[in-house]
């Protein structure tokens, strides 16, 4: 049986223990890393990345560039700011998911288990191969309810499900953002917006 090995990227020595502690009670292998530099030296092998957006050597955001031409494995940033350009710049860099400190652990240990299982087996019948897993959520709860309009609220509430996976109003503006660019390149649908009703999956027609 494959045991994931998680790598965890912050300098914050007590919160970096008690997220090994938590990974380490669920059964996973992991690595610990205080800077930029050693961050990027254990990477390779490793099954999914806990990525501090600030390390005493350099930017979360630089090095999670440089370990994206290392190793194709999520990487998740954690972070004290919610703000929605730096979840932009997180996501632009290369990452596949964002949570802000101070966080729940239960809430991480879903993110974690919820991008190791769509690494080690995406979900079928989707047409895209690059979304995150919170955009391949996205995608199927707008498909599923194709030809209505959800609120905000609505798909809120279809992403923060019974298992604790947690998406905040922030993330989500720039989840479906990247989504639609996602849809438009691959000319395979689109999300519709109507002031006053939500959104509103149109599928492409042939």
């Amino acid at each position: 049986m494959h045991v994931f090995t998680v790598l965890i990227a912050d300098d914050d020595t007590a919160l970096c223990r008690n997220i090994s502690l938590a990974l380490q009670t669920e059964g996973y292998a992991v690595r610990t890393a205080a800077t930029a530099a050693e961050a990027a030296a254990a990477a390779e092998g490793c099954d999914l990345i806990l990525l501090d957006v600030m390390l005493p050597d350099s930017t979360g955001f630089a090095c999670c560039e440089k370990i994206r031409g290392i190793t194709d494995a999520p990487i998740l940033f954690l972070t004290s700011c919610s703000e929605e350009q730096e979840i932009v710049r997180g996501l632009d860099a290369g990452a596949d998911d964002y949570i802000t400190k101070p966080f729940r652990l239960k809430e991480l240990l879903s993110r974690v288990r919820a991008n190791l299982r769509r690494r080690a087996a995406p979900e079928p019948g989707v047409a895209l191969s690059d979304l995150t897993a919170t955009e391949q959520k996205l995608l199927d709860y707008f498909r599923a309810n194709a030809g209505r309009y959800v609120t905000r609220e609505q798909i809120l509430a279809a992403l923060w499900d019974a298992k604790g996976c947690f998406v905040n109003d922030n993330t989500l503006s720039v989840h479906i953002s990247r989504l639609r660019d996602k849809l438009r390149e691959a000319d395979c649908g689109q999300i519709q917006t109507k002031r006053g009703m939500g959104y509103r999956w149109i599928a492409q027609k042939d």
